[in-house]
């Protein structure tokens, strides 16, 4: 399922202190600034649309079923980003390796998956650069 960018921004209050992830310390009321999530998460929103993942390929990437990633096609992958790809028709996330400059790899992220080896007659098209995941907590 693939989302498009909507041209609203909603700027939401960014507390100025931050949170321990320890013991609690009081709160500050202070609100510094306000943040847009656009803002903070969309460089180029022409160019940015949303996916979200399925599979449990990319879990060690911080990438679980259900997440939606954040994709900006007018970045130029590089080796070790995380990009979408497009492999017979079919839209996948993996991590782009191109140590080995005669043949571009797809590296997943789990240990059961093994890597997707292209070879001097195959293409690999490349979609977009993943620049950020929305991980929701299940209840």
């Amino acid at each position: 399922m693939v989302f498009s960018i909507a041209p609203s921004s909603h700027k939401l209050p960014l507390v100025s202190s931050k949170i321990k992830a320890g013991f609690p310390s009081p709160a500050s009321d202070h609100i510094e600034k306000h943040l847009s999530l656009d803002e903070l998460l969309i460089s180029h929103p022409i160019a940015t649309f949303f996916v979200e993942a399925s599979g449990t390929s990319m879990l060690g990437a911080g990438i679980h079923p259900g997440d939606i990633l954040i994709v900006d096609r007018s970045r130029q992958a590089i080796d070790h980003d995380i990009v979408i790809a497009v492999i017979d028709g079919d839209l996948t996330v993996k991590r782009l390796s191109l140590a080995h400059s005669d043949r571009p790899e797809l590296l997943s992220e789990n240990p059961i998956f093994a890597p997707i080896v292209f070879g001097n007659h195959q293409e690999l098209s490349i979609w977009g650069v993943v620049t950020s995941v929305i991980h929701r907590f299940k209840k």
